[in-house]
């Protein structure tokens, strides 16, 4: 259950949270909390941040330096934070770090319908157009469903492990090969052995880059 009213630190420190989110769409560093909010000390920042976090206004991902989630509810459900932990082509293929190697820096939030209560889900910025017949082009967010496994179809994050680089492309198992077919009818499908792809992701839904 929330407090009842919050000191005017706390006040200023979710007022300067909720327009950090809003104007740059991932949460600040206890850093930036404290030199926005005018406060000397990062541990009288973090001592706020855990009372705000005890009484239910805001929830903290400890192992994500900008791990802070407002607890509100809006239009549309309540808000989750989502990492963004890279860049992935939706092109010819590009050198990413694995996801599970990457501290994220910035993240998103989204309704909670959106994620359908699913736990493993972060976020990645596309490069390129391959996708563009399925509505996803340059620049545009993929939220993913961190699964190792896919069906003939599935829009997927695949890492090649011979090539050491990750693209998005749809997915599709063919007698003694596997197909990763672009949704773009000028760039060519990948085809490729079955022990050299690992799925790591799964598309659960796009966010379009606004002109």
């Amino acid at each position: 259950m929330a407090i009842k009213s919050l000191s005017p630190k706390q006040e200023r420190i979710i007022k300067f949270v909720t327009e950090f989110l809003h104007d740059r769409g991932y949460p600040p560093t206890i850093r930036d909390i404290a030199a926005g909010c005018g406060i000397s000390s990062t541990s009288v920042v973090a001592y706020n941040l855990d009372k705000l976090e005890q009484a239910g206004y805001i929830r903290r991902h400890s192992d994500i330096s900008r791990g802070i989630e407002l607890n509100r509810q809006k239009k549309g459900g309540k808000l989750v934070y989502i990492p963004i932990v890279g860049v992935i082509a939706a092109g010819e293929p590009i050198p990413v770090p694995e996801t599970g190697n990457i501290i994220p820096t910035e993240g998103l939030e989204v309704s909670e319908e959106l994620v359908r209560g699913k736990q493993k889900i972060y976020a990645l910025r596309v490069k390129g157009d391959s996708m563009l017949d399925a509505l996803i082009g340059d620049g545009d967010i993929v939220l993913m469903d961190y699964v190792n496994s896919a069906e003939n179809g599935d829009m997927v994050a695949v890492w090649l492990k011979k090539e050491q680089e990750v693209t998005l492309k749809r997915f599709f198992a063919e007698p003694n090969r596997i197909r990763l077919e672009p949704a773009n009818k000028e760039m060519k499908a990948i085809y490729t052995a079955a022990d050299n792809v690992e799925i790591q992701g799964k598309v659960l839904a796009v966010i379009r880059r606004m002109p």
